[in-house]
């Protein structure tokens, strides 16, 4: 990969500074606990506190910024333009995302190009987020939304779906209703409602205790809460019917009771900025 020399590179081999931890810990048991016992004192179905503001990038149409627990991401929406290289009318508008970990989001930094998996989450970002657009809106045009993940401890996925669904309705994109978006991580018998980064560490990799197969995974799922109608279904690991059955349930209850969050957040915007037009206006007449 060809590197960027307006860039400071740090070293190419670096050494991880978990050495520097006992080696002579039990890791099965140290997991047992994490999974037990949340580190932020949760308990297994409760989400993490959410903080949400819209209209934060003054260059961009519509901009929204989500807090959950540590994890942070801001996302831009900027105004249609005509779909680049494209020979053919098309119908219906387009949604171009992007999704970016910050080189200083994760414990291992980033490089600033996309790598495989930040393409597979813009991908399912778009797919999320195409239902609740109307496309028809803007035929032969596209929307750039743009989301940055400026530091991930976990369900940075759906934080960025949340994020960029603020950010669209910020933009007075015409939609159908906003998209909420939750994770769930499974290990075993045990489902955790919005993992942390390392809670999904530790559920992405198998716990090998016997020959059957164990459940193990994480589940993102992005809804359409006033619809009830799933957007996107996106799932890492082994887990039978039954399992993917009860995390669903336990995911669109909780998208259910984050999407009063994201509306009153609108609300509040909306007034705003209804407040800051009449005080505009009455100094002009002034």
């Amino acid at each position: 990969m060809p590197i960027d020399q307006k860039r400071i590179n740090g070293p190419e081999v670096t050494i991880p500074y978990e050495i520097l931890y006992d080696s002579n810990i039990n890791k099965v048991e140290t997991n047992d606990k994490v999974l037990e016992n949340r580190e932020d004192g949760r308990t297994l179905n409760e989400h993490r506190k959410m903080f949400v503001k819209t209209g934060i990038v003054s260059q961009a149409k519509g901009s929204a910024y989500i807090e959950m627990g540590k994890t942070k991401v801001v996302c831009s929406v900027f105004d249609p333009r005509e779909i680049p290289n494209k020979t053919e009318y098309s119908v219906q508008g387009e949604l171009f995302c992007e999704f970016k970990f910050a080189p200083f989001s994760c414990s291992k930094r980033r490089i600033h190009q996309q790598d495989a998996e930040e393409k597979e989450y813009s991908l399912i970002m778009q797919r999320a987020l195409e239902p609740a657009v109307c496309r028809h809106e803007f035929p032969n045009f596209q929307i750039d939304i743009y989301a940055l993940v400026l530091d991930n401890d976990g369900s940075s996925l759906s934080a960025a779906i949340m994020a960029a669904s603020l950010a669209l309705a910020n933009a007075s994109v015409p939609m159908f209703g906003l998209v909420t978006a939750a994770t769930a991580a499974i290990q075993g018998s045990t489902i955790l409602l919005d993992p942390t980064d390392k809670e999904e560490a530790i559920c992405s990799i198998s716990k090998v205790i016997s020959e059957e197969p164990q459940n193990h995974g994480i589940i993102m799922q992005a809804i359409l809460p006033q619809h009830t109608q799933v957007s996107e279904f996106f799932a890492i690991g082994s887990l039978d019917l039954d399992c993917i059955k009860s995390v669903v349930d336990t995911l669109t209850a909780a998208s259910k009771e984050i999407c009063p969050v994201m509306q009153q957040c609108l609300v509040k915007s909306v007034i705003k900025c209804i407040k800051t037009k009449g005080h505009d206006e009455m100094e002009a007449v002034k």
